[in-house]
């Protein structure tokens, strides 16, 4: 399972709990996988593609509602990442403003380890992945001609 690790100062030192899947904000109105497509490429600097399974939504301990979907993938060999970046004051009340990616890293984890690794809230996401992953090869041995 791909996971990102947010980039900037507050998550320098921050690993379990702090890994994310690639995610961002869709404005009021907008097509929400074409959003996340967009901020899978905008985050990593790929495009992504493949046949995409709907993991409905989470609600995140600040109140962010994440839409998700996966798809199956790798990272190409050539992959470095290209993240956005944001500014901020760093440090804080000094009056100096740092430019810091929004993502650090991207790295693909087990299931064991990334229910470690992921925000809490997002662990209910690997969940339905996992369901909907066993629904699909209950189907296939199922589908037999």
């Amino acid at each position: 399972m791909l996971l990102v690790h947010p980039g900037g100062p507050f998550f320098a030192k921050k690993d379990g709990g702090a890994w994310t899947i690639p995610k961002g904000e869709a404005a009021p109105g907008e097509d929400l996988l074409q959003r996340a497509q967009i901020e899978f490429e905008e985050e990593l600097g790929i495009r992504p593609a493949g046949d995409w399974i709907p993991l409905g939504s989470i609600k995140q301990k600040g109140g962010k509602i994440v839409y998700a979907w996966a798809f199956e993938g790798d990272l190409p060999d050539s992959f470095k990442l290209k993240s956005n970046t944001f500014e901020m004051e760093w440090p804080p009340r000094s009056g100096k403003h740092g430019k810091f990616p929004e993502i650090d890293q991207a790295v693909f984890f087990s299931e064991e380890v990334a229910r470690h690794k992921i925000n809490p809230a997002q662990i209910a996401l690997l969940d339905r992945l996992g369901a909907a992953l066993n629904l699909r090869r209950a189907a296939a041995r199922n589908f037999r001609v």
